[in-house]
């Protein structure tokens, strides 16, 4: 399903007010996560009590959507075939509540199994498996704006591709 058609069903199932904006989609092959923007605290907090005020809004966030966000969840499971996770961002911060962990096979070099076995042996990594994990997030957090372009990039091919004729 294409990401455009998931986007609009959350558009109009997901309850007025509950964000402060249309919730981002992000779909993979696995997983959908909606991810919705929480009102800001206001611009007056201490610094100091900032953070705890964004804790108790998210915590209370979740608790009070709690039973809606599963019956929405088991909706667009059985629509759209895929796991629905939840998270929120406020305050600067984004909270996943629930995410899949899926499990990739991969095939890799020995030099590139030394790099994983190094981050395992200073403690950075508790398994290989942790260790590749930790690499991906690095580099997702160093390229961000180079996979965005390429993200982009892809919309636009499956644009295209739509566009075109049918085989």
């Amino acid at each position: 399903m294409e990401t455009a058609q998931v986007r609009a069903w959350f558009a109009g199932r997901l309850p007025e007010g509950w964000f402060t904006g249309a919730p981002e989609i992000v779909q993979d092959r696995e997983e959908i996560a909606v991810l919705g923007a929480l009102p800001e605290p206001a611009d007056d907090v201490p610094e100091e009590e900032r953070a705890a005020l964004v804790e108790g809004l998210v915590l209370r966030f979740r608790e009070e959507t709690r039973e809606q966000r599963i019956e929405i969840a088991r909706e667009a499971e059985r629509r759209f075939r895929q796991k629905v996770s939840w998270g929120v961002v406020c305050g600067g911060q984004t909270v996943m509540f629930t995410t899949l962990s899926v499990p990739v096979m991969t095939r890799l070099r020995q030099s590139e199994r030394q790099v994983l076995d190094t981050l395992v042996a200073a403690g950075v990594a508790r398994s290989r498996s942790d260790a590749l994990a930790w690499c991906v997030r690095l580099v997702g957090r160093n390229t961000d704006t180079w996979l965005a372009e390429l993200r982009d990039a892809l919309r636009h091919v499956d644009r295209v591709r739509a566009e075109g004729p049918d085989l």
